[in-house]
């Protein structure tokens, strides 16, 4: 699994946006691939974007179960990765876009 397979996209939230500013713009949310281990994410994250992480913590979220009519399906799970930079590290400017 590449690193590139392990960040899916970046989970720009109010709630992400609010805990960015508590730690002076050093944590981003990313949604991740369900298997991926803190470990992977921390890799990923150093050698695409050239940053130090600090720390890595992550949240799983099972699918909701949905009605369309008679009929009942089950969203994806997924899972988050808030990942927390090393003092004096900034991500690329597209991140700051809330």
């Amino acid at each position: 699994m590449s690193r590139y397979d392990i960040i899916r996209l970046p989970h720009i939230t109010e709630k992400a946006a609010i805990q960015k500013d508590e730690l002076d713009g050093r944590l981003v949310v990313f949604k991740v691939r369900p298997e991926a281990t803190k470990g992977q994410v921390k890799a990923a994250v150093q050698g695409i974007f050239d940053v130090q992480v600090e720390s890595v913590r992550t949240a799983n979220f099972r699918g909701k179960v949905k009605r369309m009519g008679k009929y009942r399906g089950r969203r994806a799970a997924w899972k988050k990765a808030y990942v927390t930079l090393k003092p004096g590290q900034d991500m690329p400017e597209f991140f700051d876009t809330v």
